[in-house]
C-alpha cells in the first residue's frame, strides 16, 4: 500500500496509560472503602468544592436566571433534535415474539435499566451539549433513575448553563463531582443510595479509565476518550475548511488526537502551511491545548487511490470521520469503522457535536472497529424468553435430551427425561445417545 506520512505523530493514544491506570486504581479502590467521606475529600482536593454534592432545586432555579434567553433557546434547539434521534432510534428495535416450530413461541423484551450515571464534562470547557446527550437519550429510553454529575466550575458550583440543560433533559439528581470521584461515586451508589446500572458519558483519559476499570460491577457506554477527528479530503476541499475542522477538535485537549487522510499531495501542502496559523490565533487556553495537540498527535497521510484511503480510515476507526470528497456515495458504501460520519463539506463535526441531533458521545482509540456512539439501545436491556405446548414439548424435550448427554451434562438431559414421562407415560422416546460419538 503507498502511503506517505506527510506529518507522523509523535504520540498516540495510548501513551501515558500506565501512569493512568495506577492513579485511577488507587483512587477507586479508596473511595470504595471509604464511601463518600473519601469522595468529600477528593472533591476538596482536586474540584476545590467544599459545598453540598448533590445539587438543590433552588441552586438549578438560581443557574436558570443567570442563563440568558438566546442560550435556552439554543439549548431547547439541540435537546429537541437529540431527543427526535435518540426516540428514532429506541423505536428501531421491538420487541417480539414468534413461533419457531408448532407450539414453540419464543421472543424478545426491551427493559429499560434502573439507574444510569452520566457524566458531563465541565473543567476546561463547559460543555453543555454532553448534557444532552446523555440524560436526555436515557430518559427516552425508560431509564428511571438518571444520577449526572459534572466538576464544579467556581465557588458557585457547575456552571449555571450545565445545570440548565441536565434540569431540561430530566436529571433526576445531580452530583457537584469531577473525575474519578465522580465516576465512583455514580458507580458506588454514594450521595444517592442508586449504584449506577451504567456509566456514560465522555471525558479526560481519568475519566475513560474509571469507566474501564468499573466495567463489569456496571455496564457502560464504551471506551470515550480525548476526542478524536479524521478528514478525508481529495484536490477539490478547501482547505481552510479542513484546517478550521482539524483545529476546532484539538483545542479540545492536548491529547486530543487529529488526522487528514487525503488523496492530494497539495492539500496535504496547503494543510501543513496554515494549520499553525490557525492554531495560533485562538485564544490562550485554546491555543496551548491545540498546539500540543497537533504537535503530538496530528497526522498527515497521503494515499495514492482513495481505495488506500478507505483502508487507512477504517485502520485508525476516528471518532468523528468527515468526508470532503467527490463521490459521496462511493465512500459512505466503502468506509466501516468510524464513530460517527459527517458527510460533505455542509456537515461539520461542529454541529454534530452541538446540536443537529446525532449523539456525541463516540467511541475512540480504535473502539469504533468494535462499537457505535451512544444511543437509546444502550439503556435498554434486549433480554429473550420462550414459552411452548405440551406438544411442542415431545420434540423439544427428546432432543435436548439427547445433547445434553452427548455433552455429558446427565442432570440437564433428565430435566427432559422427567418431562416426557410424565407428558407423555405410555410413549418411548429415543433419549439416549450412541455411546462412540
Amino acid at each position: 500500500m503507498a502511503i506517505h506520512y506527510y506529518k507522523q505523530a509523535d504520540k498516540n493514544a495510548s501513551s501515558n496509560d500506565t501512569q493512568t491506570h495506577e492513579v485511577v486504581s488507587r483512587m477507586l479502590a479508596e473511595i470504595e472503602a471509604g464511601g463518600e467521606a473519601k469522595a468529600r475529600e477528593y472533591c476538596r482536593e482536586l474540584d476545590g468544592w467544599e459545598g453540598d454534592v448533590i445539587v438543590s432545586r433552588d441552586q438549578i432555579e438560581a443557574a436558570r436566571e443567570k442563563v440568558p434567553e438566546q442560550l435556552k433557546q439554543d439549548i431547547h434547539f439541540a435537546y429537541e433534535r437529540v431527543s427526535r434521534f435518540a426516540a428514532a432510534q429506541r423505536d428501531s428495535i421491538q420487541g417480539f415474539e414468534t413461533e419457531l416450530s408448532p407450539g414453540l413461541f419464543a421472543g424478545q423484551k426491551l427493559i429499560p435499566m434502573e439507574t444510569a450515571g452520566c457524566y458531563v464534562p465541565g473543567g476546561r470547557y463547559a460543555h453543555i451539549a454532553s448534557a444532552i446527550m446523555s440524560v436526555a437519550t436515557a430518559k427516552v429510553a425508560g431509564v428511571k433513575n438518571v444520577v449526572a454529575c459534572s466538576v464544579p466550575r467556581d465557588k458557585n458550583g457547575i456552571h449555571p448553563a450545565i445545570l440548565y440543560a441536565m434540569d431540561l433533559a430530566g436529571a433526576d439528581v445531580i452530583l457537584q463531582m469531577g473525575g474519578v470521584q465522580g465516576i465512583a461515586s455514580m458507580a458506588f451508589g454514594l450521595f444517592t443510595g442508586k449504584p449506577a446500572d451504567i456509566l456514560v458519558g465522555p471525558g479526560n483519559r481519568f475519566v475513560a479509565e474509571s469507566k474501564r476499570q468499573l466495567f463489569g460491577r456496571c455496564g457502560i457506554d464504551m471506551f470515550a476518550g480525548p476526542t478524536e477527528i479524521g478528514i478525508i479530503a481529495d484536490h477539490r476541499a478547501d482547505p481552510d475548511i479542513v484546517v478550521e475542522d482539524l483545529v476546532g477538535q484539538a483545542e479540545h485537549g492536548p491529547d486530543s488526537p487529529a488526522w487528514l487522510f487525503t488523496t492530494s499531495r497539495e492539500l496535504a501542502e496547503a494543510v501543513d502551511q496554515r494549520i499553525q496559523a490557525r492554531i495560533d490565533d485562538l485564544p490562550e487556553t485554546q491555543r496551548k491545548a491545540a498546539d500540543a495537540a497537533w504537535r503530538d498527535y496530528g497526522e498527515i497521510i497521503v494515499c495514492d487511490t482513495r481505495e488506500e484511503a478507505v483502508e487507512v480510515s477504517d485502520r485508525y476507526a476516528s471518532e468523528h470521520l468527515e468526508l470532503q470528497v467527490e463521490d459521496l456515495d462511493w465512500w459512505m458504501e466503502r468506509l466501516n469503522s468510524y464513530g460517527s460520519l459527517f458527510v460533505g463539506e455542509e456537515a461539520s463535526v461542529a454541529f454534530g457535536d452541538k446540536c443537529s441531533g446525532t449523539n456525541h458521545i463516540l467511541p475512540t482509540k480504535g473502539a469504533a472497529c468494535y462499537t457505535g456512539g451512544l444511543c437509546a439501545q444502550k439503556f435498554l436491556k434486549i433480554v429473550t424468553y420462550q414459552r411452548q405446548s405440551r406438544e411442542a414439548t415431545r420434540t423439544v424435550a427428546a432432543t435436548a435430551a439427547r445433547l445434553s448427554r452427548c455433552e455429558g451434562m446427565e442432570g440437564h438431559a433428565r430435566t427432559g427425561d422427567i418431562r416426557l414421562a410424565k407428558y407423555y407415560p405410555d410413549e418411548r422416546f429415543v433419549l439416549a445417545v450412541e455411546e462412540d460419538v
